[in-house]
């Protein structure tokens, strides 16, 4: 173990990668040699990490006095590692951060630091984010390759490849896992829910749209606002010359960048669904959640031209397929929540849910009368 990694991300890290302990090992003389290569001076992680090691710092730049602002990021590699690097270079800063550089052996990934980077869970008026969070989407969508089976491959457009990206439909198929992980039955999470999202999933699967390459969890922790600068300038900072004029009027400088894309093909309808069951842990934005996901739905519906009905299918599907991951991901789940059926109640709680797959689920409950 070693004093740079927090100990609760080693702690995760050792749980879901099966070579994580190895990477933990050789992480600070790697990290030493990134810092050399792409001539790094990093400042202390960002607090409450998850996944990955993630820290802000300076980049050098052909002019000694200048540097430029940037986040590095780095874990065990994986195939959602591998997805995320080749979305970033497919998106090329549209609508999303840009990818300076990346590791692949190792295991890290070079990006742009926004500045400030004021989340969009800051906007406490739903209206309005929801309405950024659909211009976001349509933005990275116009930058999405042409899908494999309709045209050339991603390979042959962009320094990505096609098969670096999973489909929804792999997503999907991790609803098959449920019942062997419980022994024939579905455990917590009810079974009627269950079929059903693998029901919508076979049937909206064999009608969907044109795929384009989604972001595949945008959500108010995903987008920020703000703009990358280089540091040194006289008077402070001065703006990269690719940085595009904000999409939306705001008194201070920069536009809205996604992050952290998981890159997955699969057709617009299925964008929205991380939106519709966000934020976790916050039970005042959810005074009246049926009304909300309804209103969420009209205007993804007017502002982006969806059909509100597949919206509305694949964000229940999804719901349930995210409280099943969060079970899976959770190296003490299946010994400590009860196998007996949850039941969401209409409302959210006064405080927040004890585990994510209780919000999920609750979320595929409100959703569900919605969804013929």
């Amino acid at each position: 173990m070693n004093d740079l990694i927090p100990p609760a991300l080693a702690q995760t890290i050792q749980a879901t990668h099966a070579d994580g302990a190895a990477w933990l090992a050789r992480f600070p003389a790697q990290l030493a040699i990134w810092q050399t290569e792409w001539q790094l001076v990093l400042d202390a992680p960002f607090p409450n990490l998850s996944y990955n090691y993630v820290a802000p710092g300076t980049r050098a730049t052909s002019q000694a006095a200048i540097k430029q602002a940037i986040v590095l990021k780095a874990g065990p590699v994986s195939p959602e590692f591998h997805s995320e690097s080749a979305a970033l270079r497919c998106y090329a800063g549209r609508g999303a951060v840009r990818l300076l550089a990346a590791d692949p052996e190792q295991g890290a990934l070079l990006l742009e630091r926004i500045s400030p980077g004021a989340p969009l869970i800051h906007q406490t008026d739903d209206r309005v984010a929801t309405a950024i969070a659909a211009q976001v989407m349509q933005t990275l969508w116009e930058a999405s390759p042409t899908p494999p089976s309709t045209g050339p491959t991603v390979e042959s457009q962009h320094p990505a490849k096609a098969d670096h990206f999973p489909t929804i439909a792999d997503w999907g198929a991790g609803l098959e896992k449920i019942r062997p992980w419980f022994g024939g039955n579905t455990g917590p999470l009810p079974a009627r829910l269950v079929d059903k999202a693998r029901r919508i999933f076979d049937e909206l699967l064999a009608s969907m749209a044109t795929p384009v390459l989604l972001h595949g969890d945008l959500h108010h922790e995903n987008i920020l606002w703000g703009e990358n600068i280089l540091w040194g300038a006289a008077d402070g900072h001065v703006q990269p010359p690719h940085l595009a004029k904000p999409h939306l009027a705001k008194p201070q400088p920069g536009q809205w960048f996604a992050i952290d894309p998981k890159g997955v093909w699969g057709e617009p309808a299925y964008e929205p669904g991380a939106w519709l069951r966000n934020p976790m842990a916050m039970p005042e934005r959810w005074e009246n959640p049926a009304a909300q996901l309804a209103r969420r739905l009209d205007q993804f519906r007017d502002l982006l031209g969806l059909d509100r009905q597949r919206m509305a299918a694949w964000g229940f599907a999804q719901a349930v397929l995210s409280a099943w991951w969060s079970i899976e991901d959770s190296p003490t789940a299946k010994h400590t929540i009860s196998h007996t059926a949850l039941h969401a109640p209409t409302q959210p709680p006064a405080t927040p849910y004890m585990h994510d797959w209780d919000h999920a689920l609750a979320v595929a409950t409100w959703l569900d009368p919605l969804v013929d």
